[in-house]
């Protein structure tokens, strides 16, 4: 009875207090209003490419509910920008109103054809203005975006259904269609310089008995999904120099997504990968960074040849949201070649293979938990119903090497033992985190005392790295790794990542050390 009552008469105040209550009463704008900034950066975009959402916070300090009579771009219509308003998308908005002492947002995008503006020399600076009210009591808050021009890679479209091709690819002079959308090279496309960057949607094919070159400085990015493909008897040639700035890395390959603004700087999976099919021949990668990538290099086949399918030196692999580099069944020889943060493994040499790592860097900080170490060795792959296929290892050789990481153990060696086939691995003089205290890891693989396959090795010392989390890998005087390099490794690679000269005191890894700040 006491609850009935107190609901009837809860819900009578209710009704007395909404039939007595008056619609709110909004002030004119004073011409006061602020804001969380008198400019918003857009950040650099590609031309035709729509830009990150950014925000502007508009402020009421005062008393009264207020009502601005406009807010608008100052270019209307033929404005770039576009703007959210209280939820309304548009260009001009009117009649917005803000509560006393509140606060409202708005987003800012801008989408901009450089081909529109004269003189830009491949960048443009686009700048307009969001105008709150009008006469004695405007305010403004200036809007500016770099454009860049880019030369643009694309699946071509059909002009009616507007259907995006998929690759057909020559394999074995048979043509085999692919689901992966895309398209081969044209001959004017073979050739990739600093003039302007690259930006390729889907996936771009070098074709058969071709090559790829990209010259130093060159700056090449992929969209969501998009890679390049380096087909049967095609080759790809990645000619990166030295850099003077170790910031700007202005004579580096610089293979990355195509999202520019800072918050992607470091987010792995923006693309797909760097596939060299089996079959594909003679590639080379010096002086390059692959960045954010799902898989950094995937190659596959040619586990047989004089010399290497890919040859790798001087680069950096960051950020893989899968694997660094994933070989399967395949022939890589690196040099001065550094790995960080995987998803999976910074290297993977899977179902056999040949592979000679010399003065290389693998390590994984990666912030989230992963299923595999740094380094994963194993000589079988498995079909559908995990039946597996067996076949040689033939080398996996890691000389003067660091191989680290933020877990326990970063090296996995996952044999299938086969009477037929071979599985040979060796580690000599490097520094490798894998700690067995517990002997909770068995098998003849992990004998550290056999010299087939463990010589001169450091377990467990930390290699003092600069920042490892922020893929800084050079080593400082701390480190274990100084002074502990063979003398004979350090003749085949004389000078590290940096051009540092080696070869009278070698350390371990791609970096000789530095002497870091106090604070670090």
């Amino acid at each position: 009875m006491k609850r009935s009552l107190y609901l009837v008469l809860t819900l009578g105040f209710l009704m007395l207090w909404s039939s007595c209550r008056k619609d709110f009463e909004y002030s004119p704008n004073t011409g006061n209003l602020e804001f969380s900034k008198d400019t918003v950066y857009l950040d650099t975009v590609f031309s035709n490419i729509g830009s990150s959402t950014y925000n502007l916070k508009v402020y009421n300090r005062s008393n009264k509910d207020i009502l601005i009579p406009s807010i608008k771009l100052a270019q209307g219509s033929a404005s770039n920008y576009r703007l959210n308003v209280d939820g309304m998308s548009g260009k001009t908005f009117e009649n917005i109103h803000i509560l006393a002492k509140d606060s409202m947002y708005i987003f800012v995008e801008s989408t901009i054809d450089i081909n529109n503006f004269s003189n830009t020399d491949g960048k443009f600076l686009y700048t307009d203005q969001i105008e709150f009210d009008a006469g004695s009591k405007l305010q403004k808050v200036e809007l500016v975006t770099l454009v860049q021009d880019a030369i643009f890679i694309y699946p071509d479209r059909d002009n009616t259904t507007k259907v995006i091709e998929t690759i057909t690819l020559n394999v074995g002079g048979e043509l085999i269609e692919t689901n992966l959308q895309g398209r081969e090279l044209l001959p004017n496309e073979l050739t990739f310089t600093k003039d302007k960057p690259y930006v390729i949607y889907g996936f771009a094919a070098v074709p058969n008995n071709q090559t790829l070159t990209i010259n130093a400085g060159a700056r090449v990015h992929f969209h969501d999904n998009s890679g390049l493909i380096i087909t049967e008897g095609a080759s790809l040639k990645i000619n990166g120099a030295l850099s003077n700035d170790q910031t700007l890395l202005e004579n580096e390959v610089i293979l990355e997504g195509d999202r520019l603004e800072p918050d992607f700087s470091d987010i792995p999976g923006q693309w797909g990968t760097i596939w060299f099919f089996d079959g594909s021949i003679n590639n080379s990668i010096n002086y390059a960074t692959i960045r954010n990538a799902t898989v950094g290099i995937l190659c596959d086949g040619n586990p047989n040849e004089a010399s290497e399918k890919l040859k790798i030196t001087n680069s950096k692999i960051y950020n893989s949201s899968s694997f660094g580099i994933l070989g399967r069944n395949t022939s890589i020889t690196a040099e001065n070649l550094v790995v960080n943060n995987s998803g999976q493994s910074s290297f993977a040499g899977t179902f056999g293979g040949k592979y000679n790592f010399t003065h290389c860097t693998i390590a994984n900080y990666w912030s989230g938990s992963r299923q595999f170490p740094s380094v994963l060795l194993n000589n079988f792959v498995l079909d559908d119903d995990s039946n597996a296929t067996i076949t040689n290892l033939t080398a996996a050789n890691f000389n003067n090497c660091i191989i680290y990481g933020n877990d326990n153990p970063e090296i996995l060696l996952d044999e299938i033992e086969d009477a037929a086939v071979v599985f040979n691995f060796k580690f000599t003089n490097c520094l490798i985190r894998f700690d067995n205290s517990n002997n909770n890891i068995t098998g003849a693989n992990y004998n550290l005392n056999d010299t087939n396959h463990y010589v001169g090795n450091i377990f467990n010392k930390d290699p003092y790295f600069k920042d490892a989390s922020n893929n800084m890998l050079i080593i400082g005087e701390k480190s274990e790794a100084i002074n502990k390099g063979l003398a004979s490794f350090a003749t085949q690679v004389p000078v590290d990542i940096l051009n540092v000269n080696r070869t009278t005191a070698p350390d371990l890894g791609a970096y000789q050390h530095i002497t870091f700040p106090v604070d670090n």
